[in-house]
């Protein structure tokens, strides 16, 4: 993770009773931010990754589960106590969780890790909204640009009503050209989103990826790094890292650099 938490995974097959095992120790404590994980959003990675990597239609159900066995140590921001923060898990950590498990079963780079969780309001309105990013690459298979990748599935307001409800102008929203990772197969590219304010609200940003690069697969190159930006009104440029609250004034700008997707194989 960005604070340098780490997921560590050993998976085990056994391929004559066609079990598994995820064990899961050795995973960094429970941290003081918000991004600790109750197990069931680890269970959900991994019937996720098993399902995707199946090639048979299977029911969503427990029984996907009967053959695996999931090891998380108490304590762990994969397993925290009932004090623990966790807003973050399952919008961030999930797709940390995701990006180990296929790596360890070598399926496809690293996607961009994260939902690029936006809000902003003041007292009389709240506004919510995840940005999609770049897919990591595959044996036979490019990224996907500017996409919601493993378990986010939200949708994007559209600019018009964004405008019309709210107290912006969208300045800018499209493809982070070259921010996919170079490969055989390259890493699907990030997203840029530029969003004026009209009047002062507090915004807030929760993400991933700012310090640590989606790794590439197979010697691809890793995604580029996501940023958060404010550009105040006098012209400056403040980089705001990847988790922050901040007082914006009418006029200034936010600017969001999704992360871009890992290729595979030699470039």
């Amino acid at each position: 993770m960005d604070d340098g938490s780490c997921i560590h995974l050993k998976l085990t097959i056994d391929f004559i009773k066609g079990e598994a095992v995820f064990d899961f120790n050795g995973t960094s404590p429970e941290v003081y931010g918000n991004w600790n994980a109750p197990e069931a959003v680890t269970a959900a990675a991994v019937i996720y990754c098993l399902r995707s990597l199946v090639d048979v239609d299977i029911p969503l159900n427990q029984g996907c589960l009967s053959p695996v066995r999931i090891h998380i140590p108490p304590g762990s921001f994969l397993s925290p106590s009932d004090k623990a923060a966790v807003v973050g898990g399952n919008v961030l950590t999930s797709q940390r969780i995701t990006d180990v498990i296929l790596t360890a079963f070598q399926a496809c780079a690293c996607s961009q890790g994260c939902m690029n969780n936006l809000t902003f309001g003041d007292d009389s309105f709240g506004y919510y909204e995840t940005i999609g990013g770049g897919s990591g690459a595959g044996p036979t298979w490019d990224g996907t640009s500017g996409v919601q990748c493993h378990m986010t599935n939200t949708r994007m307001t559209d600019p018009e009503i964004f405008e019309q409800r709210y107290p912006v102008l969208l300045r800018r929203f499209g493809l982070r050209e070259k921010s996919g990772g170079e490969g055989l197969h390259r890493g699907g590219d990030g997203l840029v989103r530029e969003i004026e304010f009209k009047r002062p609200v507090v915004v807030s940003i929760l993400s991933e990826r700012r310090v640590h690069a989606p790794r590439g697969l197979n010697r691809g190159r890793d995604g580029a790094r996501g940023a958060n930006y404010l550009v105040t009104t006098d012209g400056r440029r403040v980089y705001l890292g990847g988790k922050n609250t901040v007082h914006v004034q009418k006029g200034e700008v936010l600017q969001i650099l999704t992360p871009g997707g890992g290729g595979w194989g030699s470039p």
